[in-house]
């Protein structure tokens, strides 16, 4: 459901009404029947039908009652540390029960990373969280669109320290991650994917000149990657990647920061972009906007991000 005082409610209360969805597979709410009925009072929208105790008792789309929090604990749209003990309580449930096979795959809400912190909780989001708690050493994200799609060398970390976290070893495991990934979903002509990896300085450093990472570090990765037969190009300088061409030829990009694959796709396919964590043992995917803390309660939020997360989910398990 995401952090109880963000717009994860309302987009859940969205999701259960969405008949494309429910079509594909049965949709069952981490959350806290409180709040979702609260919720669906501030924005006009239908109540759950159905609530659980208990993954046995669902048959259809529904809420598991986690009762991580009362109502009396927090205010919609404000940072509190209840809520991100409540937010995290409800991805601690949906991992452990996709770990026992309980569920297919897990789709997450957002969750406020202050409200993390002020509750103790020291994860910098949800991929850091999945991988933790699925013991898994070799993962990365990848943002995914119709428009384009990313896969990512760094995230959550300053600017400042990405340079010093590359390395050939870890570009070439996000690249196959990302490969892997982009062959069960669908490549854009055949079975291979073709991939770009951009460079981490202006125009790919220009030979030298704004910077040596590209030839130290990332032309080697690219090196192994062909020589284990992907279809490679780059380093790719980081304004010129995302040119329509370059997308409509291209079926996922390797970046090597956050802001560098975030920023074009956000702007891109704010509304219906999808977030995954590549390398889990288990599936699973996520909303690409955070928890809107200033529309909260409003009737406001757009659920397509949601809705798209629900259907990459259920793609990757079927395929």
């Amino acid at each position: 459901m995401g952090d109880p005082a963000g717009v994860g409610p309302e987009v859940c209360l969205h999701l259960l009404q969405n008949a494309t969805v429910t079509e594909i597979c049965v949709p069952i709410i981490f959350g806290d029947a409180a709040v979702l009925e609260q919720s669906a009072g501030q924005c006009g929208l239908a109540k759950p039908e159905k609530y659980i105790g208990g993954l046995s008792e669902a048959d259809g789309a529904c809420v598991l009652d986690i009762g991580a929090i009362g109502l009396e604990d927090f205010e919609t749209g404000t940072v509190n540390a209840a809520t991100g003990r409540a937010g995290f309580a409800f991805v601690e449930n949906a991992i452990d029960a996709a770990l026992g096979g309980q569920v297919a795959c897990v789709t997450t809400g957002p969750l406020n990373k202050e409200a993390l912190r002020a509750a103790g909780i020291s994860f910098p989001g949800h991929t850091e969280i999945f991988a933790e708690k699925t013991h898994t050493h070799n993962f990365c994200m990848m943002q995914y669109s119709a428009e384009v799609r990313c896969v990512f060398a760094t995230t959550h970390v300053p600017y400042s320290e990405v340079p010093a976290l590359l390395t050939p070893e870890r570009i070439l495991e996000v690249l196959e991650l990302g490969a892997q990934a982009i062959r069960r979903i669908g490549c854009i002509s055949g079975h291979e994917p073709k991939i770009g990896v951009l460079g981490l300085n202006p125009h790919a450093g220009e030979h030298g000149l704004f910077g040596d990472e590209e030839a130290r570090i990332i032309l080697p990765a690219i090196e192994a990657a062909r020589a284990k037969g992907f279809d490679v190009e780059g380093p790719i300088p980081p304004d010129t990647a995302f040119i329509p061409a370059k997308r409509r030829a291209t079926d996922f990009f390797v970046c090597m920061y956050h802001d560098q694959g975030h920023i074009p796709l956000k702007a891109l396919a704010f509304d219906n972009a999808v977030n995954t964590t590549l390398g889990l043992p288990i599936i699973r995917t996520s909303v690409d906007h955070g928890t809107a803390l200033d529309i909260a309660g409003q009737g406001k939020a757009n659920p397509g991000s949601l809705f798209e997360a629900v259907k990459l989910a259920v793609k990757l398990a079927s395929g």
